[in-house]
């Protein structure tokens, strides 16, 4: 079975404490929306403690195109690639020994909060020496989900050539999407949610050359499911200005009442239970998302323990949050044989999950 043999994690440079959000946000919108002290509850109800971005707070102050926001995300999501996927494959914590880029057979990059043709993986090779024949995905559009896409997509390849090495790099940049002048609560919402970041995976084929220093997560099998008639419950809404965030309120009834069955589903499919996992990797969507999971799926407060902790120290920050919570799982798990679901969720409204076993 192919397995994630290394992860890492970026940090952007801006960090801001939630009280300085909920601060910014309130001069901002004063006096332009109706009962804002009320709406504004968001920001501590979340539980989020603080975040990282890739501008400071006074960028936001000023009106910016979709150009060059655009622009913009661009240039960082080509920078913060490059520092992940060299952190990653240097990973003393993982690899015994450094991996080049230049042994890497395929890249898969997911992000969702920017456009960019050639896509980003294209700019990437040209800061660092891959191989020219190294194939290529970019994933755009699955939002929360796409990191737990991009591991399944890897796990697909690697499948078919068990000789390869596939990288997975999330990135967004929800700071540059955010729309000063978009009085919406789904902005508001957003405001006191998203962040930026970005993470890299390694995923490795059953008799790729590579040497772990401990236990790590092999990939067992992967499923997807999507909800028809439901392109209004997240997701972008595009106009001239840039992005602007759709929000459901609906969102945590139904993560409550589909994923229970969906992952019902899989676990049937896998021949296991839900009582033979130990480890939880679940994507933290918000604090109602994760009450949401821990009543679909009959969770504990423990369980979630690592998920609640990623979310409280950098926000939601869409597709690579769960690769942060794969990454601390990955860091401590030291039960052999012992089995993980990673699951995450997204525009679609689609799901996708990964069942992982622990091994030498």
């Amino acid at each position: 079975m192919p397995k994630i043999v290394s992860i890492s994690t970026h940090k952007p440079p801006y960090t801001l404490q939630q009280h300085e959000i909920e601060q910014f946000t309130k001069t901002l919108f004063q006096n332009k929306i109706p009962k804002l002290e009320r709406l504004l509850r968001v920001f501590k109800n979340g539980e989020i403690e603080k975040r990282n971005f890739c501008v400071p707070l006074q960028w936001h102050l000023e009106e910016h195109t979709f150009e060059e926001r655009n622009q913009l995300y661009i240039q960082t999501a080509v920078d913060y690639s490059v520092d992940a996927i060299r952190s990653c494959l240097q990973n003393e914590l993982y690899l015994k020994k450094p991996i080049s880029t230049e042994e890497i057979d395929a890249i898969i990059f997911v992000s969702s909060t920017g456009i960019s043709t050639p896509s980003i993986d294209a700019r990437i090779m040209n800061r660092l020496k891959f191989p020219d024949r190294i194939r290529r995905l970019p994933i755009w559009g699955l939002g929360c989900a796409g990191g737990a896409a991009g591991i399944s997509r890897a796990f697909d390849y690697c499948l078919s050539h068990p000789k390869d090495k596939a990288l997975v790099i999330c990135v967004e940049l929800c700071s540059l999407t955010f729309q000063r002048n978009d009085c919406s609560k789904s902005n508001l919402v957003g405001a006191s949610l998203f962040a930026d970041g970005a993470a890299c995976a390694l995923i490795c084929g059953d008799e790729a050359a590579v040497e772990t220093r401990k236990q790590v997560p092999y990939i067992i099998q992967t499923a997807s499911k999507w909800m028809p008639q439901s392109e209004d419950v997240m997701g972008w809404d595009i106009k001239n200005d840039g992005f602007h965030v759709i929000f459901s309120k609906s969102i945590p009834v139904i993560i409550t009442n589909w994923l229970g069955p969906f992952i019902q589903d899989f676990f049937d499919e896998a021949g296991i239970s839900l009582n033979d996992l130990d480890h939880f990797i679940v994507h933290p969507g918000g604090k109602k998302v994760l009450l949401a999971y821990k009543e679909a799926l009959n969770l504990t407060d423990k369980q979630l323990e690592i998920s609640q902790k990623v979310l409280q120290q950098n926000g939601n920050m869409s597709s690579p949050t769960v690769l942060y919570v794969l990454d601390e799982y990955m860091k401590t798990v030291e039960k052999p044989d012992s089995y993980g679901l990673l699951v995450a969720l997204g525009p679609g409204f689609s799901g996708e999950a990964v069942l992982l076993q622990w091994r030498e």
